[in-house]
């Protein structure tokens, strides 16, 4: 049975995945897992060879206490990690969630996904909140949580701040194969159903142009949304950025990275920074 997975961490981000995973799980009838990945951390508990610096009898003492203290850490870490599973199970409940199931690993986060992935139908994460020297309405998607949406061959919700239950979401196309793809995904998800949305274009104002946007207007409105289309010529960025806050979204639905890994290497690539940047939550749908 397919599942959303909510990746929760105990940080503040938490309740605001929480939040949004309850949500997504209520209007896709799906069932909800709360994850939470132990790190292991070699670097804590390797022990290197002091040998020819200390007697015997004293690094083999040293060993036992770093030996000792590395599992009062593993014990602690277990303990915190099923407490905050338990508050997210009764916060969801409380939500109006019913059928939750939480549960604990060790490893990579990347990787416990990747297993996960054939009955996964959402992950929710978290990003981190920006520094106090930028603007407090923007937040910032962790490497952890980059390399998720880089990895997962499923649809991601990269959400931060508090919750807001979206009402109006604002999907960037492009007019490609892929961003075809988005938008039929989207019209066929209960998930977004009954929202008002805008597609947004960021290009110049061409008659090949202007046919793409109707034809995605028209496979939504065909699904029962609310639509409107905007073609504004630009950087993407800035234009989503722009067009995000005067439309009032409070959702930004987008595809998956459209470039070659070389070029993410030297360029980066919209979706990269729109998940660093966004001052909503971003839908990353492949």
């Amino acid at each position: 049975m397919e599942k959303i997975i909510a990746c929760i961490d105990g940080t503040a981000r938490s309740t605001a995945v929480c939040d949004y995973a309850v949500w997504s799980s209520l209007r896709l009838q799906t069932p909800l897992q709360f994850l939470h990945v132990l790190d292991r951390h070699p670097e804590r508990a390797a022990v290197s060879d002091y040998s020819g610096a200390i007697g015997f009898d004293a690094q083999e003492h040293l060993l036992q206490e770093l030996t000792s203290l590395d599992e009062q850490r593993s014990k602690l870490a277990q303990q915190h990690g099923r407490q905050i599973l338990q508050a997210a199970r009764e916060r969801a409940m409380a939500a109006g969630a019913e059928n939750i199931d939480t549960l604990q690993r060790h490893g990579s986060l990347v990787e416990t996904l990747v297993e996960f992935q054939a009955s996964t139908r959402l992950v929710v994460l978290g990003q981190h909140v920006a520094p106090a020297h930028e603007s407090p309405s923007i937040w910032h998607i962790d490497h952890h949580a980059e390399r998720v949406v880089r990895t997962i061959q499923r649809p991601v919700l990269a959400v931060g701040g508090k919750f807001v239950a979206p009402r109006r979401f604002l999907l960037a196309f492009d007019g490609s194969a892929a961003g075809r793809k988005m938008v039929e995904t989207v019209s066929c998800s209960p998930l977004l159903q009954g929202l008002a949305g805008r597609v947004v274009i960021a290009d110049e104002d061409t008659p090949n142009i202007r046919d793409q946007a109707q034809w995605a207007s028209k496979t939504l409105e065909e699904a029962g949304f609310d639509i409107d289309t905007a073609i504004v010529a630009g950087e993407p960025e800035k234009v989503i950025t722009a067009q995000t806050s005067e439309s009032n979204c409070d959702l930004l639905v987008m595809g998956a990275y459209g470039h070659s890994r070389i070029r993410h290497m030297i360029l980066g690539s919209t979706t990269a920074t729109m998940l660093r940047t966004s001052s909503v939550p971003v839908l990353i749908i492949r």
